[in-house]
């Protein structure tokens, strides 16, 4: 059985810990992996950003949970960083990156979805 959660928000500081308490039935890396997409749509995009955020649960034909954020603009695409241990930023992708089995983008003519899979 596929399960399926969509939200649809404001990019805002307060929607990151609101994000994180509808996921609470979804493990920790979800939860992370979610709201460091959502956070990424802030960073560049900036506060107040229509968003849509999916989770597609535990039974996806592949045994992973899909995490999708969707959002308004497809020519900000997200870039993969270094973070040195003095950066203020620049760790969001590469905790996603770190945590995800893959992850990737899927641009249309008017938005762009992130997403990352992560196994069950």
């Amino acid at each position: 059985m596929r399960t399926t959660l969509e939200f649809e928000l404001l990019a805002t500081p307060k929607a990151a810990p609101d994000l994180r308490h509808h996921l609470r039935e979804h493990g920790f890396d979800v939860r992370l992996c979610a709201t460091e997409l959502l956070t990424n749509v802030i960073d560049h995009l900036g506060e107040g950003t229509p968003v849509t955020v999916r989770v597609i649960g535990a039974a996806t034909r592949h045994g992973r949970t899909r995490i999708e954020v969707t959002d308004p603009d497809p020519r900000a695409l997200p870039v993969l960083l270094s973070a040195t241990a003095t950066d203020e930023s620049g760790r969001g992708l590469a905790l996603v990156n770190a945590l995800a089995e893959r992850w990737g983008v899927e641009q249309g003519p008017d938005r762009k979805t992130v997403w990352c899979e992560l196994r069950n």
